[in-house]
Order: C-alpha cells, then sequence, then structure tokens
C-alpha cells in the first residue's frame, strides 16, 4: 500500500510541478489590490533571501533524512502537499493580489526550474513556503524535530514579512489552511 501511495503520489506531484510555470505566467497579468498592511509597513524590506532559503534547504533536507528512517513521514508530506498546492491555485485564482509595496523578489535558483524563468510576485494568497515548513512540524514525529521546525516556520515567516514578499495575512493563513488539509490526508492515509 505504502508504495501505491509513493508512487501515484509521486506521478500526480510532477504532474502538477510541470503545471505550475504556465498558471504563474498567466497570474503575473492579472491586476488585484494591494492591501493596507500596517505590519509591512512598520518594517523597512531587506533583502533576506539567502537566509530564507538556507533556512527551508536544510529543514528540507533535515526531514528527507527523517523520512528515509521512517518513509511514511515522506508519504503523508507528499500527499498533503499535493493537496496544499491545489488549494494554493485555487486561492491565488480566486484572491488576485497585487505585490506588497516595497517587494524584494526572493531568488532561489533551485526552485526556478519550477517557476519558469519569469519573476513570480503575485502567488501571495497564502504563503507556499510558511505552508512548506509547518507542513514539516506536522510530518515529523519527535519532539526536537517539531520544535526545530516550529523555530524554522517562525524564522522564514518572519523574514518574507521583512523582505515583503507576502502580506501578514498570507503568512498567517498559511497554518490555519494547512492543519485540516494535513488531518483529512493522514486520516484518509490511514
Amino acid at each position: 500500500m505504502q508504495r501505491a501511495q509513493l508512487l501515484i503520489g509521486t506521478v500526480l506531484m510532477l504532474i502538477i510541478t510541470f503545471m505550475l510555470p504556465p498558471f504563474f505566467n498567466l497570474i503575473q497579468k492579472r491586476n488585484g489590490p494591494v492591501l493596507n498592511d500596517w505590519v509591512l509597513a512598520a518594517i523597512p524590506p531587506h533583502n533576506v533571501s539567502v537566509a530564507i532559503f538556507a533556512v527551508i534547504w536544510g529543514m528540507g533536507f533535515y526531514a528527507l533524512y527523517r523520512a528515509m528512517e521512517k518513509p511514511t513521514i515522506y508519504i503523508t508530506y507528499l500527499w498533503t502537499f499535493i493537496f496544499i498546492t491545489i488549494l494554493r491555485v485555487l486561492a491565488i485564482s480566486l484572491i488576485p493580489l497585487n505585490p506588497p509595496p516595497g517587494l524584494i523578489v526572493l531568488t532561489d535558483p533551485l526552485t526556478a526550474v519550477f517557476y519558469g524563468r519569469s519573476t513570480i510576485t503575485k502567488d501571495l494568497f497564502f504563503s507556499g513556503h510558511t505552508s512548506i515548513l509547518f507542513l514539516l512540524i506536522l510530518c515529523l514525529e519527535k519532539k526536537s524535530d517539531k520544535i526545530l521546525a516550529t523555530v524554522a516556520t517562525i524564522i522564514v515567516a518572519c523574514l518574507l514579512l521583512v523582505q515583503h514578499v507576502h502580506y501578514t495575512i498570507d503568512v498567517i493563513a498559511a497554518p490555519i489552511i494547512i492543519y485540516p488539509v494535513h488531518r483529512v490526508v493522514k486520516y484518509l492515509l490511514n
């Protein structure tokens, strides 16, 4: 059963991944409102891309190490990530927003493959970066791992705001949306 979940999930994620660049190019052409975000207004923007991706990729590799010890961690993460990605596409489609004032574009050569060559700044509601780290809190099993993932999530959430990549609501909404999705996926996998 786990082998089938892994294989089907991996194929689905690859299909979704290859469909994302045209979607992101499409949303870049839309206009939406600029939100009045008093938190961002109080934070001068700085480029902290290196720190953001150091934490994200560091936690990603750490979680992969843990998943090699216990494959159910990866399977649960994979399937929840599939549903999160679908939800993000729906949310971004239904809630067009222009980027926050002072946005400094995130630069990560590893994920540029998924986003295409264009700069993407309108994939706002809800934060994918916050989502992927918060999901690690839910999927990792050891208490120390959960604490590490929590610290990483808080750091990245704050740094995304420092770089003005997301509105505050994008970052806050991510865990609120991710938690029930994870619960449903975990129930369905069992």
